[in-house]
């Protein structure tokens, strides 16, 4: 048995059971990882791959056990490498934040600019996606952290902990009826056209969730990822806008007015997710901690041992 019999069958299974793909992703021939893994085979004495003639169709019941152990084995083998090169070079190397366009855009430039600051020969790489896309790379090993907001926790595989609450505003322009009232309420929202989030983004499930509980069906007439195009149509005259409170800025936004509507759609919280078991580089745990100063790294260890499982804001 060998690490590359280990890396060809986690690699089939992530190409969707074809060998050739495997192969090109691994830089080697498609006749070798067949081989490699008919060898692993015979050597467990158990298929790990059901099969249709020649080709491989999916996992046995055995093969997803394997498939687990050799998930763990390659963490560990990539948690030896991260070890190594560490300590070789404590204040440099490479750092990948998968995270949504709301936190690159409004949440993470002022942390991104005092974490570079701390470690100028930290490459780093910020990746944006929707909440599901971030998990996944984080799973795969294509980011070392995630940061978004509910939808990232109870992820498999996932250590996820509360960074910041934030509450959405209602963005109208100025002299609109809205600004009128003492307070707006769901049927107030609900009388304009509105212009919010893509339901995969930023609390936008909370917001459908109010108005269902209510019996109110509003008129959503554009969605969108990101707030600072909401707030654009918003100022065309196209309807009120529903947006993270973050992204609103009373200097920038001069010809838009916020109402804030956390009694409304309620609270929300920004996650930070790390995978379940993996080494942290020291300056990512002070990343961490620059953007949220309760987690420092004593508290996020505990997390990654499955010491502050319920540990909240």
């Amino acid at each position: 048995m060998n690490l590359h019999q280990l890396r060809f069958v986690r690699e089939a299974v992530r190409q969707n059971y074809n060998l050739t793909d495997a192969a090109k992703a691994l830089f080697t021939s498609q006749p070798g990882v067949s081989k490699a893994i008919i060898e692993l085979e015979e050597e467990l004495g158990v298929d790990i791959f059901t099969r249709h003639g020649k080709r491989i169709r999916g996992l046995t019941e055995p093969g997803r056990l394997v498939l687990e152990s050799v998930e763990l084995i390659m963490q560990e083998i990539d948690s030896l490498k991260r070890i190594g090169k560490e300590y070789a070079a404590q204040d440099s190397g490479s750092f990948t934040i998968a995270t949504t366009h709301t936190q690159a855009r409004y949440t993470l430039p002022k942390v991104v600019q005092a974490f570079m600051v701390k470690f100028p020969k930290v490459r780093l790489s910020l990746l944006q996606g929707n909440p599901r896309q971030i998990a996944e790379m984080v799973q795969r090993d294509q980011a070392d952290l995630a940061i978004a907001t509910e939808s990232i926790a109870g992820v498999d595989n996932l250590i996820t902990l509360p960074c910041y609450q934030w509450e959405h505003v209602v963005v109208v322009p100025p002299e609109h009826p809205l600004l009128k009232g003492k307070s707006v309420t769901l049927e107030d929202i609900a009388t304009y056209p509105i212009i919010t989030y893509d339901s995969a983004f930023a609390g936008r499930s909370k917001i459908d969730h109010a108005f269902s509980l209510r019996g109110l069906k509003p008129d959503v007439l554009l969605e969108a990822i990101d707030a600072d195009v909401i707030k654009t149509y918003v100022e065309l005259g196209m309807g009120i806008g529903i947006i993270a409170g973050m992204a609103f800025d009373a200097e920038r936004d001069r010809n838009l007015r916020a109402i804030s509507v956390g009694h409304l759609f309620g609270m929300n919280v920004s996650r930070v997710a790390v995978k379940q078991g993996a080494y942290l580089r020291s300056y990512i745990y002070t990343f961490i901690e620059l953007l949220a100063p309760t987690l420092n790294r004593k508290l996020v260890e505990q997390a990654m041992r499955g010491e502050q499982e319920n540990y909240e804001l």
